[in-house]
């Protein structure tokens, strides 16, 4: 049976600025069970700790640009690209230049709160190179 998802959830983030995150789709707003699906408008200067999720994030920039920090290579996603980091995978995201940026964010499985933000599990934070 179809579901029409009349209105976004937002969600707060732990962030260095006001970031909106709203959920279309997932486990608080249509409790979806395989996969979230959110807007996020990301304002110049807004940056997330680095963490290592337990999901695949897949990424799609509508407008400005996402910066994509691993460990090994720092990757600035621009309007109409895009960007998978798997699970498991350290990663920082950030939107340091001017406008900020508005990108869809999937994730599979999908988000919640206790699988974005886990413990570096021994992995080095890129910051200390």
């Amino acid at each position: 049976m179809a579901l029409l998802i009349s209105s976004p959830v937002v969600a707060n983030t732990a962030s260095s600025a006001a970031k909106r995150v709203e959920e279309l789709i997932g486990k608080v707003n249509s409790q979806a069970a395989q996969v979230s699906i959110s807007r996020m408008l990301s304002p110049a200067g807004w940056s997330k700790p680095g963490h290592v999720p337990e999901f695949d994030e897949y990424s799609v920039v509508l407008r400005g640009t996402l910066r994509v920090r691993l460990l090994d290579e720092e990757v600035d996603v621009t309007v109409g690209q895009a960007i998978i980091v798997q699970a498991g995978e350290w990663v920082q995201y950030s939107t340091p230049l001017p406008g900020g940026a508005d990108y869809l964010a999937v994730c599979l499985p999908p988000f919640t709160a206790d699988t974005v933000l886990q413990p570096y599990n021994n992995r080095p934070d890129p910051a200390h190179y």
